[in-house]
């Protein structure tokens, strides 16, 4: 690839292997990817493949052991100095002395924005993520969905050009869930941010995705890439149209050629999501 098709890449992912314990653990090897400025791409594979630990790579939560990870035209450490990067885990990680308001804005107040400026941008924020009623709330009278919308809403505060979420709704309910798909879908469309999305389900990651990457077991490296050509915006209904049927079959299929045998099963053990 060129300098120049790496500064025009969102994310660009080249020759990445990680490893762990001195290099007796191979978490992943040879992984090249390449995701345009506005994708939402999902990782998806079997427990343990390494998707979280990709993920946390291309965020610099992580260092590779082989390989890079340009952001922007920038090195993963600059970025994230940078602020290009916005981060949200399966836990919202709130602080419950603090108002929903306070949490959204403490990145700006480490920052050193001013308070006129955070107070501005944060109710921007609340209402992109339709919480506008809720500033002075603290997370504990919250539900667990707006909870997630919360710790959105502090991910996107600087506009970041790169989202990653690491299964995100993957402890809410299956309604839920799909209610804050919709959601992420239309708070995606508005930011523009590029999304990498870690998740279990193949059905969230048909639903969401402009592509999927099928990730095989440890050692991970990507089996497939999935184009989702599913249009925009996507409902409720999407989820009974003929072709997301298809998709989720796709990729499902995929995943089943990633399946390790049963004595590797048992090794894997799911030591590396």
């Amino acid at each position: 690839m060129s300098g120049g098709e790496a500064a025009s890449a969102a994310v660009s992912v080249r020759g990445l292997s990680k490893t762990f314990a001195k290099g007796s653990v191979t978490a992943l090897e040879g992984i090249d990817l390449e995701l345009a400025p506005g994708e939402f791409v999902s990782l998806i594979g079997p427990s343990g493949c390494g998707k979280s630990t990709l993920l946390r790579v291309i965020g610099d939560l992580i260092r590779p052991s082989v390989g890079e990870v340009v952001v922007n035209g920038k090195s993963a450490p600059r970025a994230r100095a940078d602020g290009d990067y916005g981060i949200v885990f399966q836990d919202a990680v709130l602080y419950d002395w603090r108002s929903v308001a306070k949490n959204i804005a403490l990145p700006l107040e480490l920052a050193g924005w001013s308070r006129g400026r955070r107070s501005e941008r944060v109710a921007e924020m609340l209402d992109l993520v339709e919480l506008s009623g809720f500033g002075d709330h603290h997370p504990w009278q919250l539900s667990g969905g707006m909870q997630q919308r919360v710790a959105i809403a502090r991910a996107l505060a600087f506009s970041p050009a790169l989202l990653l979420m690491d299964e995100p709704f993957g402890a809410l309910d299956e309604m839920t869930r799909e209610r804050l798909n919709i959601e992420l879908l239309r708070i995606w469309a508005a930011s523009r941010s590029t999304v990498v999305f870690v998740t279990h389900s193949i059905a969230e990651a048909v639903f969401l995705s402009t592509r999927v990457v099928v990730m095989s077991p440890r050692p991970g490296r990507i089996a497939a890439v999935v184009d989702i050509d599913l249009p925009q915006p996507r409902t409720n209904d999407t989820r009974e149209d003929r072709r997301f049927f298809e998709l989720v079959t796709e990729v499902r299929e995929h995943l089943r050629g990633t399946e390790p045998a049963e004595g590797e099963r048992v090794l894997q053990g799911g030591l590396l999501a």
